[in-house]
């Protein structure tokens, strides 16, 4: 906790957009405060973990639906002894004209602190779209203002998932992480994928991204991963060859997202088409027999939901490799912190 104190007042009031505009420290601070906050949950249970957030609410907006992130937050919120409050779009007044500048200066009254998620289906698959949306709120919320996943990006997820790779193997540095394309039946965005991406090259990883022709990330991500690489000492890597990629990996993250095609059109206008494509590549699946290329203590994570059978054979995702469930236990403790550290529970 020593750490925390040197970037704990830069961090008050900051909103989270996207983890690459917040330094190594910060990010850093999160994660400590995450590892900390999940060591008194464990030591003394609930009731040991102090009532950081006090008399404080945070307003969660859904434009998309959501299993585990919602969850995760409203659950942070009431260990850290505050209120979450849960509001779907279509409860709001926004279908029929109202501004998202009211909109944010009515939420900066009533909560501490805002959480948006906006993606896929909610935008029709229209990459920047989710994005935009969480900007403009940002731009008039004086609370910070947390990104819940978006059409770009899902800064809470990447901080638990890198917490979870550290947890299992010890320093980053040089380790070799695999962001796998894999087959599915239905159309996935990027959020998860460039959040990886970006966190891990920021802790200086070999990140490789496999994926068929096509299906390249955004070039913005491409270009900031690398800019991250050449900081950190890591290295990125694309290939169109899955197998090839697996040879060595340390972790391995199998998951579909769309076309550049789709990303740009939408689904409304291309949906069917890129169904179609999709089923080219039925063999981009993370199998047994493929976790013989990985490094022998390589290990299977997923920001889930998983496309079990699809993305990854069913026996790989509850193998002993598999790092999940451990994957969305600490997504709830670096939201925790993240809900601490922006809305000022240790000042």
């Amino acid at each position: 906790m020593v750490f925390l104190k040197s970037t704990i007042s830069d961090l008050v009031g900051k909103d989270l957009v996207t983890t690459q505009e917040w330094t190594i420290e910060e990010l850093r601070a999160a994660i400590e405060l995450a590892q900390e906050l999940k060591r008194l949950y464990y030591y003394r249970g609930a009731k040991g973990l102090p009532n950081y957030l006090e008399k404080k609410t945070f307003i969660m907006l859904f434009y998309a639906p959501s299993t585990r992130t919602r969850a995760a937050f409203e659950t942070a919120m009431t260990l850290l002894g505050g209120h979450a409050q849960y509001v779907e779009a279509r409860m709001t007044r926004v279908k029929e004209g109202e501004a998202l500048k009211d909109l944010a200066k009515m939420y900066e009254i009533f909560g501490n602190g805002v959480g948006i998620r906006i993606l896929d289906k909610a935008i029709d698959y229209k990459y920047g779209e989710g994005h935009k949306v969480i900007r403009e709120f940002a731009k008039h919320a004086r609370v910070p203002v947390i990104n819940m996943a978006d059409d770009q990006e899902h800064p809470t997820q990447a901080l638990g998932d890198i917490m979870t790779v550290e947890e299992k193997l010890g320093n980053v540095e040089g380790k070799k992480f695999v962001i796998m394309w894999a087959y599915a039946p239905i159309i996935r965005g990027y959020c998860s994928i460039n959040a990886d991406m970006l966190i891990a090259t920021r802790f200086g990883m070999d990140v490789v991204i496999a994926h068929p022709p096509g299906f390249e990330l955004p070039e913005k991500y491409i270009e900031w991963a690398k800019q991250n690489a050449k900081e950190s000492g890591g290295s990125v890597e694309f290939v169109n060859d899955y197998r090839e990629a697996l040879q060595g990996a340390h972790v391995v993250f199998p998951r579909s997202w769309c076309s550049r095609k789709l990303a740009e059109l939408g689904a409304a206008a291309f949906g069917k088409e890129e169904l179609e494509i999709y089923k080219k590549y039925r063999d981009w699946r993370l199998k047994v027999e493929d976790l013989d290329l990985m490094d022998d203590h390589g290990i299977i994570t997923h920001v889930l939901p998983v496309l079990r059978d699809y993305e990854a054979d069913d026996a790989v995702m509850d193998s002993s490799r598999s790092v999940i469930y451990e994957q969305a236990e600490n997504n709830l403790f670096t939201k925790a912190a993240i809900l601490v550290l922006t809305m000022g529970g240790l000042v």
